[in-house]
């Protein structure tokens, strides 16, 4: 994309390992940006700790991170036309966001905040006046979705939607049926937030009418040992694999292998496992929180459910993987849909960020 050629830019945001939405995001386009003529500088949010007995120590291993940290930002900033500031909530942003904005504007450069945290609408009513000191510092804010773009309307801040990015060269529709039953797909960190047990309780439902049927649980987090208790007394041993966290490649084999996936979230913004199953040709049955009915349409590119109820999800899941014309429906609905994420599309609406705000700058 020529709109980036010769362009210094300073991407601020973690990387994997682990391999997490946000992360791989921002190794995603700096590999994208860089093939764009840009000239790309990562500054990690979260590096390895050094020596790595460091990481056990909660309170110390934080000042460990955050003074190379600020010391990066500070170098790096010296050296780039922009910065793109991947942000988060909670203690991400006042860690990691609100440094990076402000030493940018001490140094005189332009920051795009990208913030993509699911929790947003929380966060804000906590920590609005915080964040609005630091955002009148930025050049621009932009978010994924038009849910969070309302989310910042309400708390009286102006957001452009500049969607993530799928890469549909690795996220693609398998060319086959598989042939041992239906396989079903949860692709979110093992945390309460994303309430897998709900997931595991509508598996067992799901089992009961189709015995064949069998599950992979990828992602890691602290809830790992009870979901995996929780899936030994449901019976659910043999027909449940825990896969751990994936990297992307072993994700994109992990989709070609499914017929459906479960995202059983209480709390989301845009998460790319969804639009990853779309584009793998995966029909999906999603909770209704957040951002989700935003990028799905119930019964039209995904089944959507309340949060919490597993007979729903069950009911909606079995319905979906019984009635091969709705699930063919769904899945190239699906397919269509993801067209909106590719980079030929996002990259023009980037370049144009980019360009506003060195404009806005040079003229204050």
């Amino acid at each position: 994309m020529s709109g980036f050629a010769g362009l210094r830019v300073g991407l601020v945001g973690p990387l994997p390992p682990p391999a997490g939405g946000m992360a791989n995001q921002t190794r995603q386009l700096a590999e994208l940006l860089g093939s764009g003529g840009a000239e790309v500088e990562l500054v990690q949010t979260n590096p390895p700790y050094s020596p790595a007995w460091i990481g056990r120590l909660p309170v110390i291993r934080a000042v460990f991170r955050l003074l190379p940290y600020l010391w990066a930002l500070w170098r790096s900033a010296g050296r780039c036309d922009v910065f793109h500031l991947m942000a988060n909530s909670g203690w991400s942003w006042h860690l990691f966001a609100a440094p990076a904005i402000w030493i940018a504007w001490l140094r005189g450069v332009p920051v795009v905040v990208n913030y993509r945290g699911g929790e947003a609408a929380a966060f804000l009513s906590r920590s609005q006046a915080l964040v609005r000191w630091s955002m009148r510092r930025a050049a621009a804010l932009i978010v994924p979705s038009r849910f969070l773009q309302e989310v910042f309307a309400r708390f009286g801040m102006q957001a452009e939607i500049v969607p993530n990015i799928i890469d549909l060269t690795r996220f693609r529709p398998r060319e086959s049926a598989q042939p041992d039953g239906p396989h079903l797909v949860v692709a979110r960190n093992l945390e309460p937030l994303y309430d897998n047990e709900t997931a595991l309780r509508a598996f067992l439902r799901i089992h009961e009418q189709l015995p064949h049927s069998h599950m992979t649980i990828a992602g890691s987090g602290p809830e790992e040992a009870r979901l995996r208790a929780l899936a030994a007394e449901l019976g659910l041993e043999q027909a449940v694999h825990f896969a751990g966290r994936l990297d992307r490649e072993a994700m994109a084999e992990l989709y070609r292998a499914a017929d459906l996936m479960l995202n059983p979230s209480l709390a989301d913004n845009m998460p790319n496992s969804v639009l990853e199953s779309l584009a793998s040709g995966v029909p999906v049955v999603s909770t209704d929180v957040g951002g989700i009915p935003y990028i799905v349409e119930d019964q039209v590119t995904a089944l959507l459910v309340k949060p919490g109820d597993p007979t729903a999800m069950a009911a909606a899941a079995t319905r979906l993987l019984e009635d091969t014309a709705q699930w063919q429906k769904l899945r190239e609905a699906g397919i269509a849909e993801v067209q909106r994420y590719t980079w030929q599309r996002v990259a023009p609406l980037l370049a144009d960020t980019y360009r506003a705000t060195q404009t806005r700058a040079a003229h204050t």
